[in-house]
């Protein structure tokens, strides 16, 4: 919802906003790859430990956890300040638009030292089948980014609006009070889980049995990230001038929007691999499959009423989201199309969930290899620019990405050799 109402707030003031922010949002993107190295891990052990009834062990990974998340929060922010001005030139930004993008950035970066301890926190507390602590974490980030970016982009009262970099530090604000009240939470204790300052000191064995399950998942979606990195390197060069610059932002809007269909689809994926992971912990491999199969069927449920949603209401949903008149001309019809692949990619996300929470992370990172280098990026491109599709044609790309990704997932969990991963 932070991103939704972010591409909102932009689309109120330009389409230069729009990139800025949706540039932003694949570099956040990028930096939680990064924390998935740690939380992967961390729910996975977590959740086996607990089924196995060794909560003080799952506590020890749960510290062991945080320990790394904050030094890879604080490495996250430098990298981004350092990368900003490649990113924005590798998406054929320029002038004022690159400037805007690059400060962007920059200023959005300076959050990541504290989503760090808000993911991994989160992932932690997952484990132990805690769902509700990060819902009420998230909802607290959600309200102090709305009133905060709201206030400073269109100003409040005496406070002046100051535009785009309202929106950036709204976001951080939320940011960083996510951080800091998820570390308040632990510190009090939360659902067993309890932060240890003595646990947090690296353990090399404890530390490799959280890479050696996250390793995976994190290059997982470090070639997943490159790959939609490409693919939006692809959508910026489908035209030239105002044509591509529309193109870019509905790119950029479809794909926000369709976050209330990819989040559900993690928060069922979390929740399969807690269940499946409790439940090998304590030998019970029947239980397992059921609950991965349990939260496909629930999930299907919202990605099919969503379909019908994007479909019927695609052209109100754009007019909501942007006010650029050719941006609402190009992006309903394509994304009229997109919403006919919901249940794949739900689908997808689900079973790679209750994979990765049973410890079988590499067939994931297989999987992402095939869907998006070979089906993604070779369609986007013939479909969108060879044969002069525009975006439409390049979203076949996309589609084809996630429907191949949901025939793979769903096989490698009906074969059933996943309940022997080891962690």
């Amino acid at each position: 919802m932070v991103g939704v109402f972010d591409v909102y707030l932009a689309g109120q003031i330009s389409v230069d906003a729009t990139a800025a922010i949706g540039l932003a949002a694949y570099v956040a993107w990028l930096i939680s790859m990064l924390f998935m190295l740690v939380g992967t891990g961390t729910t996975a052990l977590v959740s086996r430990t607990t089924g196995a009834g060794r909560r003080s062990e799952a506590n020890h990974f749960s510290n062991q956890s945080l320990g790394l998340a904050a030094v890879m929060g604080v490495g996250a922010a430098g990298l981004v300040y350092v990368l900003a001005p490649v990113l924005a030139g590798l998406q054929n930004m320029q002038g004022v638009r690159f400037d805007t993008v690059v400060r962007y950035l920059r200023i959005d970066g300076m959050g990541h030292v504290f989503t760090s301890l808000t993911l991994v926190g989160a992932a932690a507390l997952r484990g132990v089948g805690d769902m509700r602590t990060p819902l009420k974490v998230l909802t607290v980030v959600n309200i102090v980014n709305i009133i905060v970016s709201y206030s400073l982009v269109f100003g409040l009262g005496p406070v002046p609006g100051v535009g785009i970099d309202g929106i950036v530090i709204g976001t951080v604000a939320g940011r960083v009070i996510g951080g800091v009240l998820m570390v308040a939470l632990l510190l009090k204790g939360r659902s067993g889980l309890k932060i240890d300052f003595g646990a947090l000191r690296p353990v090399g064995a404890s530390v490799r049995r959280i890479f050696h399950v996250g390793g995976p998942a994190a290059l997982d979606g470090l070639v997943m990230w490159s790959g939609h990195f490409v693919y939006l390197k692809l959508i910026a060069h489908l035209a030239g001038g105002t044509l591509g610059a529309a193109y870019y932002a509905a790119h950029i809007v479809a794909v926000r929007v369709e976050a209330f269909t990819y989040l559900p689809a993690v928060a069922y994926g979390t929740a399969a691999a807690t269940i499946v992971g409790q439940s090998l912990g304590v030998g019970n491999r029947k239980r397992a499959i059921a609950a991965g199969h349990e939260a496909v069927k629930q999930c299907s449920v919202i990605a099919i009423a969503l379909t019908v949603v994007f479909y019927t209401g695609a052209e109100v949903i754009f007019a909501v989201m942007q006010k650029d008149a050719l941006v609402n001309e190009v992006g309903p019809a394509g994304f009229r199309m997109v919403a006919f692949f919901q249940l794949f990619l739900a689908t997808s996300i689900v079973y790679v969930g209750a994979l990765r929470g049973a410890g079988d992370t590499r067939f994931p990172l297989l999987v992402t290899i095939v869907s998006v280098g070979l089906v993604r990026l070779p369609l986007g491109y013939l479909c969108g620019y060879v044969l002069d599709g525009g975006l439409i044609g390049a979203w076949v790309g996309m589609c084809g990405d996630m429907t191949v990704r949901a025939i793979l997932a769903a096989l490698r969990f009906a074969r059933g050799k996943w309940v022997h991963a080891r962690v």
